[in-house]
C-alpha cells in the first residue's frame, strides 16, 4: 500500500519579521547592493559596448534575444525595449528554439544571448547552428572565460560584485546589470538612429503618448454640415437653432465664402440673457459675436487643440484653412472621447 506523503512543514519564520524597521533595513541592503552592481557594469562599458552597438547597426535583420530562467525574463524586457526604441527584435525561447523555432531566425539577423554562468545547456546547444547560419553573436555573462562569452562576437561583461539575495542564491543584482544593460544598448541605438518621439509614437499608437503624438484635428474634429454656422445677418434666436441642432456649444458666424467673421458660444448666450436691452429675435449676431476667436487648423495635433483650450479657459475651437474659412470644429468632449486629455 502505498504511503501517504507527509505535508510539507512551513518554513520557520525569522525572528524579526514583525520588526518594520529591521525590514526597512533589508530592503534598503538590496537597493544599496544593486546600486553598487550598477556602478561597476558602468564603468566596463567601453568599446566592446561599441562593436555590439556598431554590429546591431550594420545588421539588415533583426535582433534575436534569447536566454533561459530569469535571463529568459530579462531577455524578453530587452527585446521589447530595443523593439519598441526603433530596432526591431524579438525574443525566442532556447528550448524551443532547438525544437523548430530556430527557423525564425534568419541569416541576417544578430543573436543577443544573455546567460550569467555562460554555461546554459540550453543556450549553448544553438550556437553550432547559428555560426553555420552566419549569425553574428552578442553575449551577455558575468564569466568572460565562460564557454557563451568565448564564442560571442562581442561578449558583454555583466559581472557584479554580489547578488542581492543574501543566500548569494537568486538572482537580483546580475538581472539588474543585464536589465540595465539591455536598456543602456536600446538607447545608444536610439541614439545612433535619430529615433524621434515621433516615432516613438508610430510604434504605440494605443498608448497616450502615440494618442499626443499621432491624432490631428483632422481625425477628431466635425466636419462638413456638421460643423454649425450661421450668416452675420442671421438673429441671435437663428444662432441659437443652429447651436442646438449641431450641439457643440457654439455656431461659427461666416461671410457667403464660409470665410470666418466671428463665434458665438454658450457663454456668450449668458451673456446676452444678462442685457435686458438685447432683444433675441431682432439683435443681430453680428452685434453680439466674438469677432477674434480663438482658431486651430485641421493639421494641428489634437494635443495642442487641448492646449490652446486649458491656456484660454476655452470649450471648443473652430477648424479654419489658410483663407480662414472654416472646414470643421471640436469642443473638450471631442478630445475626451479621443482620450487626448
Amino acid at each position: 500500500m502505498a504511503s501517504v506523503p507527509t505535508p510539507a512543514q512551513p518554513h520557520p519564520i525569522a525572528p524579526y519579521a514583525d520588526d518594520p524597521a529591521q525590514l526597512a533595513a533589508s530592503a534598503r541592503r538590496v537597493f544599496e547592493i544593486e546600486a553598487q552592481a550598477l556602478a561597476a557594469v558602468a564603468e566596463r562599458i567601453d568599446g566592446d559596448f561599441s562593436a555590439a552597438c556598431k554590429l546591431i547597426l550594420a545588421s539588415s535583420g533583426r535582433v534575436v534575444c534569447t536566454g533561459m530562467g530569469k535571463s529568459g525574463h530579462i531577455a524578453r524586457k530587452i527585446a521589447a525595449t530595443l523593439a519598441s526604441t526603433g530596432t526591431p527584435a524579438f525574443y525566442v525561447h532556447p528550448g524551443e528554439a532547438g525544437h523548430g523555432d530556430l527557423g525564425m531566425i534568419t541569416d541576417v539577423d544578430v543573436v543577443l544571448a544573455l546567460s550569467y554562468s555562460g554555461e546554459s545547456d540550453e543556450v549553448l546547444m544553438l550556437l553550432p547552428v547559428l555560426k553555420r547560419q552566419g549569425n553574428k553573436l552578442i553575449t551577455m555573462t558575468g564569466r568572460p572565460n565562460s564557454s557563451l562569452a568565448r564564442e560571442a562576437d562581442v561578449h558583454l561583461d555583466v559581472s557584479v560584485p554580489a547578488e542581492a539575495c543574501p543566500l548569494a542564491l537568486a538572482p537580483t543584482s546580475s538581472t539588474t546589470a543585464s536589465l540595465a544593460l539591455g536598456d543602456a544598448l536600446a538607447v545608444a541605438l536610439l541614439d545612433a538612429r535619430g529615433f524621434t518621439a515621433d516615432d516613438f509614437a508610430r510604434s504605440h499608437p494605443a498608448g497616450a503618448l502615440g494618442r499626443r503624438l499621432l491624432l490631428h484635428i483632422a481625425d477628431i474634429m466635425h466636419a462638413g454640415d456638421d460643423v454649425p454656422r450661421i450668416s452675420a445677418d442671421a438673429s441671435i434666436s437663428e444662432a441659437l437653432i443652429e447651436m442646438s441642432r449641431k450641439r457643440l456649444g457654439m455656431t461659427a458666424v461666416v461671410d457667403d465664402d464660409d470665410r470666418l467673421l466671428g463665434l458665438y458660444t454658450d457663454g456668450d448666450l449668458r451673456r446676452t440673457l444678462d442685457d435686458v436691452g438685447v432683444d433675441l429675435r431682432n439683435t443681430r449676431i453680428a452685434e453680439v459675436m466674438t469677432r477674434s476667436p480663438k482658431t486651430i487648423d485641421s493639421d494641428s495635433l489634437a494635443v495642442e487643440a487641448a492646449q490652446l483650450m486649458e491656456a484660454h479657459k476655452i470649450s471648443g475651437l473652430l477648424v479654419v484653412d489658410e483663407a480662414r474659412r472654416v472646414v470643421g470644429a471640436l469642443n473638450i468632449h471631442d478630445l475626451l472621447r479621443a482620450r487626448v486629455v
